[in-house]
């Protein structure tokens, strides 16, 4: 995987060039600024672009995703909240990280985005206050479940079994830290705060059988 990393954390940058390049990937460039970022996207072929650009009063996220038409580009930052997730969804952006994570997670993320999923994979996300229990419309959900990939389906139908992590990473046959990725893909897709949240919601709106966890789809009644 050829990779571009713009971040103007220099030391963090170098330091995550030089771990994935331990882990198999072929970086292409390190660069600490988006302008330097787009001259490199312009000269070199790169596969995905991991930057950290998207805070501040200059938000240069969708400069990049213009500069590189069907390169997928992966936003790696120190906090994520609604307004990144926001602005990095209008830039195009295709993933979406905290620096929490292991090099061996970015690797996994950048690879899973690389072959066509969108991902966030962040430990929490910083919400504006509100109502504790939040009552999505039937219309509503069957929207945002609309968005789950069929991998997702399958973590929130274990979710609704009642597995935990590893159980869950066991039964589909991916990682721990993939599985946790997947996981909290489905908690942002569905709105919800917490996995039971995210199980209730699914089982009431009709989406999960509460006994086997097979996947419904979002036609039907929910009880």
């Amino acid at each position: 995987m050829r990779l571009l990393i713009c971040d103007q954390q220099v030391v963090f940058a170098e330091a995550l060039a030089h771990l994935l390049t331990a882990a198999g990937a072929e970086v292409v460039a390190v660069t600490h600024h988006p302008d330097r970022a787009v001259a490199v996207l312009r000269r070199e072929a790169v596969e995905v672009c991991l930057v950290d650009v998207g805070s501040g009063p200059e938000n240069r996220l969708a400069d990049l995703c213009e500069a590189s038409p069907g390169i997928p580009v992966v936003l790696l930052t120190g906090e994520v909240d609604d307004a990144t997730l926001a602005a990095a969804r209008a830039a195009g952006v295709r993933g979406v990280a905290d620096k929490r994570r292991s090099p061996a997670e970015i690797l996994d993320l950048l690879r899973r985005v690389r072959a066509g999923e969108s991902v966030v994979c962040v430990n929490a996300i910083v919400r504006a206050p509100e109502p504790r229990t939040t009552v999505h419309p039937r219309g509503d959900m069957q929207r945002l479940a609309g968005f789950l990939t069929p991998r997702e389906r399958e973590v929130l139908g274990a979710l609704v079994r009642g597995d935990d992590t590893t159980r869950l990473a066991r039964s589909l046959g991916i990682a721990a830290a993939t599985a946790r990725c997947h996981i909290q893909n489905v908690l942002t897709k569905l709105g919800a705060h917490s996995r039971v949240e995210a199980a209730t919601s699914a089982v009431r709106h009709g989406m999960v059988n509460p006994e086997t966890g097979a996947w419904l789809g979002c036609g039907r009644q929910g009880s």
